[in-house]
Parts: C-alpha cells; structure tokens; sequence
C-alpha cells in the first residue's frame, strides 16, 4: 500500500479551483441536487467556475472582487423546483465531504463552517422561515449539521 499524499490547508484560488471543480463534479452526478444544476438551470461549469471560485476566495480570503447578487440565481431556481431543507442538507454533505478529501486545517474548516451557513440562510431566505424553527427539536427538513450522519457522508 503506497503511503496518502499529506493534506495541506486550503492557501488561495488555485485549491479553490481544485475544491470546486471536484465538488460540482459530485454535486452535478449526485441524483438530489444534481438536476438543479444539469436540468433547471443548465449550469455550464467552464462559465461557473471562476464565477464561483471569486465568491469563495472573497468569502475566505477577501483577495477576490465578487459584486455579484449570489441570491438571485438561487431564488431562480426556486421558482422553478423548490429547493428542500433536504437538498440543501445533501449539498453541505457534499461540500464538507469534498474539503475534507482534499485539504485539513483552519482555512479548510472555515470554509465549511461557511458553507453550512449559506445553506441556511439561503433555505431561511427562500422559504421564508423562522432559522429557529430550522433548527427545532422534531423539525422535519434541514438537519443541524453537527448530526453524525452528515458529518460521516462520503463523496
């Protein structure tokens, strides 16, 4: 068995690319969310990507110039298949199983943490909920994500 590549911290947009491209890869092939990005909005990945990739260099590094409205295309989606508390789970899932495959350390959490909180404000957005009644006891829909079942999803 040959020994594992050591795993370094998420450093600036080069990794981002590479974080990225691995995850829409995961996200467009997995059979929940997938459709939101091959069949509703037909996201071509070449124009997403570096679109994308400046959200998250100035979400964790505020080295990128990001100006646009990240809701918008969101709430567009929305229009034409709700978005579920449930979808929104699956592409933290994602996410975090993505960052962890590749990189460890506190830029690499950082972005997860912000991940989590974008899926839920954007799910509070869209469906217009009380973010408490998001993360009451017995809730049905988005699961904290401290749930050990999120926490132990693999890409």
């Amino acid at each position: 068995m040959s020994p594992q590549a050591p795993v370094f911290d998420i450093t600036g947009r080069a990794d981002l690319d590479v974080v990225l491209r691995r995850f829409y890869t995961a996200a467009f092939a997995d059979p929940r969310i997938g459709p939101f990005f091959t069949e509703i909005a037909g996201t071509d990945l070449d124009v997403h990507l570096p679109r994308i990739t400046d959200f998250w260099e100035r979400a964790l590094f505020r080295s990128a110039d990001y100006r646009r409205n990240a809701f918008a295309p969101h709430a567009a989606l929305q229009s034409a298949r709700e978005m579920t508390a449930e979808d929104f789970g699956r592409w933290v899932q994602l996410w975090r199983a993505t960052i962890d495959g590749l990189h460890r350390g506190p830029n690499a959490e950082r972005a997860k943490a912000q991940g989590e909180r974008i899926a839920l404000t954007l799910h509070k957005r869209l469906a217009g909920a009380d973010p408490e009644l998001l993360r009451g006891e017995g809730t049905v829909g988005f699961v904290p994500l401290a749930a050990l079942e999120l926490r132990s999803m693999t890409v």
